[in-house]
């Protein structure tokens, strides 16, 4: 069977959806056109080059050079985390809060799954890349909306958490509550995805393999490996993050201590 052409002509039309959607959203005054716009731009350069990057990377089969992907792939994640967020920690914290959850889920989830699929050499960018990014882009969507449900949720009920410290409650008592609203806001989607699968949707990776001439049911246990690694490294990201931003929002006096919060613009 011939594998069907992909040009930049095909490209071209498929872009076509996205303008078309830009243009929806000013006939309807939603204000987010220019946002799509700029969206599929920033994708198309952004994948492009990474492209380029990765095909250098596979080419040398540096353990050294994939490392150094990984941790641009990690800091980058760490940005987007904090950029996303309405309202986050002053200072360095935002960024590092979200960089430190994201290595602690990521990394030994990744770690597991090389050693769950005895990759050749253990280190082969072929395997490792794309399992990182894959892992690595779920933990910070399950982080992102977990620390930016904690912290929009603690400015909202700041006199409800106060009262029940006054009342004799330890921050994680006061804040349990939260946390635990925070946790499934950033759980859910993953659960959603498992839930879907196969019924629903064929999700990415499979669908992939398949297309590049994998059996359907071998593609779909690679599936369900990776849905479950996506899972446990979401779930395990999210709980790091709520858990650090509650000792953050809270001093050793269990005080509740909103002024090491600010908007999105640095304000209070």
């Amino acid at each position: 069977m011939n594998e069907p052409s992909l040009g930049y002509g095909t490209l071209a039309i498929a872009a076509l959806l996205v303008v078309a959607n830009a243009a929806l959203s000013l006939r309807l005054g939603l204000g987010v056109g220019r946002s799509q716009l700029v969206a599929g731009a920033r994708m198309v350069v952004q994948l492009l080059l990474v492209g380029l990057v990765l095909k250098t990377v596979f080419a040398f089969g540096s353990p050294w050079l994939v490392g150094a992907v990984l941790l641009a792939m990690l800091g980058s994640a760490a940005w987007e985390t904090m950029s996303r967020q309405q309202r986050r920690f002053r200072g360095h914290w935002s960024y590092s809060m979200g960089a430190g959850a994201i290595t602690v889920a990521t990394l030994p989830v990744t770690a597991l799954a090389i050693g769950l699929l005895h990759p050749d050499p253990w280190f082969d960018p072929r395997f490792t890349v794309p399992m990182f990014g894959i892992i690595l882009g779920n933990v910070m969507s399950g982080i992102s909306v977990s620390l930016n449900a904690f912290n929009i949720t603690i400015v909202r009920e700041q006199r409800a958490i106060e009262a029940r410290l006054a009342l004799g409650a330890t921050r994680d008592e006061a804040l349990a509550p939260v946390r635990r609203d925070a946790l499934k806001s950033g759980i859910i989607p993953s659960i959603n995805q498992m839930s879907a699968a196969g019924i629903i949707t064929l999700p990415g990776m499979m669908t992939g393999q398949v297309l590049a001439g994998m059996s359907p049911f071998d593609a779909a246990k690679y599936q369900v490996l990776v849905l479950f690694l996506l899972g446990g490294a979401t779930g395990f990201g999210a709980a790091a993050a709520v858990m650090a931003a509650t000792r953050r929002v809270t001093d050793a006096r269990h005080r509740l201590r909103l002024d090491r919060i600010v908007g999105r613009e640095g304000t209070p």
